[in-house]
C-alpha cells in the first residue's frame, strides 16, 4: 500500500483524556515520524502535532480514534505526493 506523509494536529481540552490518546497514539508508534506538544497553560489546553508516513487508511483510522476520544479534535493534513 502507497504511504503518504501527513501531519495530524491535535487539541486536547480534556486532560482526563490524554491517557487514551497516548495509548492510540503508541499503537501507531511505527508510522510516527516525530511529535511535539506546546502545553497553553493559559487556556487550559494542549496542542500537539504529530508527523506521519502511512497509507491513507491508516491515517485516517488513528484520526478517528483520536477524535472519537472526548475533549479531544483531530485533523490531518497531507503531502501532495508519496514522495
Amino acid at each position: 500500500m502507497e504511504k503518504r506523509i501527513a501531519a495530524v494536529s491535535i487539541i486536547v481540552e480534556d486532560p482526563e483524556s490524554v491517557e487514551p490518546l497516548n495509548a492510540v497514539l503508541h499503537e501507531y508508534a511505527a508510522c510516527v515520524l516525530g511529535r511535539m506538544g506546546i502545553p497553553y497553560r493559559e487556556k487550559g489546553i494542549s496542542i500537539i502535532c504529530i508527523a506521519l508516513d502511512a497509507p491513507t487508511d491508516t491515517v485516517n483510522a488513528l484520526t478517528g480514534k483520536i477524535g472519537r476520544l472526548p475533549g479531544i479534535s483531530a485533523k490531518a493534513v497531507w503531502s501532495r505526493s508519496s514522495g
